[in-house]
């Protein structure tokens, strides 16, 4: 059964080879569902060791129950099960070279910022075992800013409205009556306006 709010999860399972493949993708989905994808190595690992301890070590049943709680800033992680034996972290130098058990909690301690182990205070018979670290949201880019010159945009020229009156472009221009002859009949012919010629009165 999965159950989970905004900031909680919870997984109950048997602690079977099987099924701890299958809640480190839950943990790691999760984790990335709440944007702390820089954790998720770290806390896979640590619940993965986890489950593996039940797995070899709990009696008389594997079922246990995984959550993951961010709180505060910090995420914490802790497997529930039914054998209240208390889990002891075994010295380096205790462990034989080619020894496959009994590393699980040091690789928790060396994912996590701090862990430990409680007895359940849920009114069921076992214990819990957590480990805790910094919640750091992941790194996103940062956005750059583009800047796009402008050059300033002129304003149209004016446009200019002359009024001018019909009489100041007609001009009759006076012609002497000592114009020759000749010189009126050409300028007829150019095809110019015809021009009155006039003997001036005295």
């Amino acid at each position: 059964m999965i159950s989970h709010s905004r900031r909680h999860c919870v997984v109950e399972l048997q602690a079977l080879p099987s099924r701890i493949g299958q809640v480190r993708r839950i943990v790691s989905a999760q984790l990335r569902h709440w944007q702390l994808d820089p954790l998720i190595d770290r806390a896979a690992l640590g619940v993965t060791e986890l489950l593996g301890n039940v797995h070899r070590h709990a009696q008389p049943s594997k079922v246990c129950t995984v959550e993951i709680e961010l709180r505060l800033g910090r995420l914490t992680v802790s497997v529930a099960d039914s054998d209240p034996r208390l889990p002891v972290l075994r010295a380096a130098g205790d462990l034989e070279e080619l020894e496959t058990c009994g590393r699980g909690l040091a690789l928790v301690e060396a994912v996590s910022e701090a862990w430990g182990a409680r007895e359940r205070t849920d009114g069921c018979t076992g214990k819990v075992v957590w480990f805790s670290m910094r919640a750091a949201p992941a790194v996103t880019a940062p956005t750059r800013t583009v800047r796009i010159p402008t050059k300033p945009v002129g304003e149209p020229a004016p446009v200019v409205s002359v009024s001018v009156e019909p009489a100041a472009v007609m001009t009759s221009v006076p012609v002497s009556a000592s114009l020759p002859a000749s010189m009126v009949a050409a300028t007829a012919d150019a095809g110019s306006a015809p021009v009155a010629v006039g003997a001036e009165s005295g």
